[in-house]
């Protein structure tokens, strides 16, 4: 009696795997973009509102015709990606998870509301934390001569970078779930760089918040929260494998 072996992808299924999975993507992207966009008016007034609560005044210009046209496409696409985020999640998970020999079922749906909450999480703590931190700072630099009137593009740039900056590092303890389910990292290993990883957290964090020690220090305590976390992330799926 003859059993029939699972038979391998090759070169070629795999890149029409990736190509329906980054299809099916992009599909995910343009109908939260497309639902985004139907409530553009009120994402917009949130993404402002941080603007109306500082010490000093902030005025907001468009500087070009095509201005306020261009940022509300721009933030109905990365509103729609984070929409699309749980499907983007999936879709690599999907693709990726055979070739690293890993249990499918048993990760896919911890990985994918992990990776989703952690996100959303970080890009919170960026909304409500980093950046009335980062404007009442800069807003409070300016001479009583200087009035702060910024270009309304370069305050959305500034906006998503820090929410989607703070969105990625929170993945902090996904990365820890990934590495840890196909054997490269364990909790000794991370105890023991421990300080290490702190130093390089403090680094980070001077980069990524104003240049000041307090904003420093809001921006790397959650960090450290997060790696600390990792390792029990980590210890939880070693004692599984066990």
């Amino acid at each position: 009696m003859s059993s029939k072996l699972p038979k391998e992808m090759g070169f070629l299924d795999h890149l029409e795997e990736l190509r329906w999975r980054f299809i099916k993507s992009l599909l995910a992207i343009i109908v939260g973009s497309a639902i985004s966009f139907g409530y553009i008016d009120r994402i917009l007034e949130i993404l402002l509102y941080p603007t109306r609560n500082t010490t000093n005044s902030i005025n907001l210009q468009v500087l070009s015709v095509q201005g306020m046209f261009l940022i509300k496409w721009f933030i109905s696409f990365i509103s729609g990606l984070i929409i699309a985020l749980p499907i983007l999640i999936y879709q690599f998970w999907k693709f990726v998870a055979p070739g690293l020999k890993i249990n499918e079922k048993k990760y896919a749906f911890p990985v994918v509301f992990f990776a989703f909450t952690s996100f959303m999480i970080g890009i919170s703590f960026g909304y409500f934390i980093l950046i009335p931190f980062s404007l009442e700072f800069f807003s409070g630099i300016s001479s009583g001569h200087v009035e702060n009137n910024f270009s309304i593009q370069y305050y959305f740039s500034f906006l998503t970078w820090l929410m989607l900056g703070s969105g990625l590092i929170f993945q902090l303890p996904v990365v820890s779930l990934l590495l840890s389910a196909i054997g490269l990292l364990t909790p000794p290993f991370m105890r023991h760089y421990r300080r290490h990883s702190i130093i390089v957290i403090m680094v980070l964090s001077s980069f990524i918040t104003p240049p000041d020690p307090i904003s420093m220090l809001i921006m790397a305590f959650p960090l450290i929260l997060l790696y600390e976390l990792s390792i029990g992330v980590s210890w939880v799926v070693n004692r599984n494998k066990t």
